[in-house]
């Protein structure tokens, strides 16, 4: 049977993963190649000889030697051109950081002009400024003090007349002594009544303050009243509620106490009743009780075995009625069939 896929692999230099059919090629060009593929020499081919072999080994050593030689000698020029190049470039790099520290101390020193210009420029903007602040001060105090001047002038012009008459007052009269006196009685009646005034709006602001009081405290006594209301409205309801939830629960204790009294009583007559059953039987018996009223389980566990005893007592007797009953419906069959027979 024929495979599918060809699993045998030719071991040549290319793709070894191929069937032999695809890999033809790649073997022909692997065997034509010299790289890789050293061909030997025919059968009939001398060898090389010792003799050869050192004299090729000696020119290629020489070859060699000179070659050598040769890359010394670049090596040295090289070198000798490299210490050149170096030290001009070590001369380059001296004059290059000489010009560089002349350079940044030059910008320093711009920088620090430039910083003190600025600085300078600053306060003398901020001075500038200051001084236009003053001036602008200065020119408005003097619009106001020339605006008061004309003022003052206008009211001195108006109270003229009353300067006139306040000097007719004092040579008319005997109480003021100068212009000045009457002005200052004038000045000191003045302050009394602005004194006077204060007096009063301070005396009514302290009455209003009360009143305000008063009346916060009106509230808050109404508002506690208020309060103190709900608290025993709420307290009436609580006070109810409770009363209802008492009766509620003395009906409910009562109920309790009676059926404690009917389950006593109940008790009680049970034990009474085994009690007297007990004896009854003790009685039956000919036998004085052995246990007391309060040994309940003895005598318990003896009226069961005296009730089991009387059952099957009554069991036997059940029986044994029942075969005199048999015995006596036969009797009376073999009366009835005799008389029969006799007649």
């Amino acid at each position: 049977m024929p495979r599918l896929k060809p699993t045998t692999k030719v071991d040549v230099i290319g793709n070894l993963d191929l069937s032999p059919e695809k890999a033809v090629g790649d073997y022909i060009e692997s065997k034509q190649q010299k790289a890789f593929f050293i061909k030997p020499p025919n059968w009939d081919s001398a060898g090389d000889s010792i003799e050869l072999l050192y004299i090729r080994n000696e020119r290629e050593h020489a070859a060699m030697m000179r070659l050598q030689e040769e890359m010394l000698e670049n090596a040295k020029t090289q070198s000798a051109g490299n210490a050149a190049r170096i030290r001009k470039l070590y001369k380059i790099h001296a004059n290059l950081r000489k010009r560089f520290i002349e350079v940044n101390n030059f910008i320093k020193d711009c920088g620090d002009k430039k910083r003190m210009a600025e600085k300078k420029v600053a306060e003398e903007t901020a001075m500038h400024e200051e001084l236009k602040e003053q001036i602008a001060k200065y020119k408005t105090s003097i619009e106001e003090l020339t605006h008061f001047r004309d003022v003052l002038k206008a009211t001195v012009k108006e109270f003229e007349p009353y300067e006139k008459v306040l000097e007719e007052v004092v040579e008319k009269s005997d109480i003021f002594e100068s212009v000045k006196d009457c002005m200052d009685r004038c000045d000191a009646l003045m302050l009394a009544q602005v004194e006077i005034s204060r007096l009063e709006q301070e005396k009514l602001q302290e009455i209003e303050e009360m009143r305000q009081r008063m009346v916060k405290l009106t509230n808050e006594a109404a508002l506690t009243v208020l309060g103190l209301k709900n608290d025993l409205a709420e307290l009436e309801r609580s006070y109810n509620q409770a009363r209802a939830e008492c009766s509620k629960w003395e009906k409910i204790m009562a109920n309790a106490k009676d059926t404690v009294a009917t389950h006593d009583l109940n008790k009680d007559r049970a034990l009474d009743g085994i009690h007297y059953m007990y004896r009854l039987l003790c009685k039956r018996r000919n036998m004085d009780p052995l246990y007391q009223r309060n040994e309940i389980e003895k005598q318990l566990d003896y009226i069961k075995d005296e009730i089991e005893l009387l059952i099957e007592v009554n069991k036997e007797c059940a029986k044994q009625q029942d075969k005199w009953k048999t015995s006596a419906a036969t009797t009376t069959k073999s009366e009835k069939k005799s008389v029969k027979k006799s007649k």
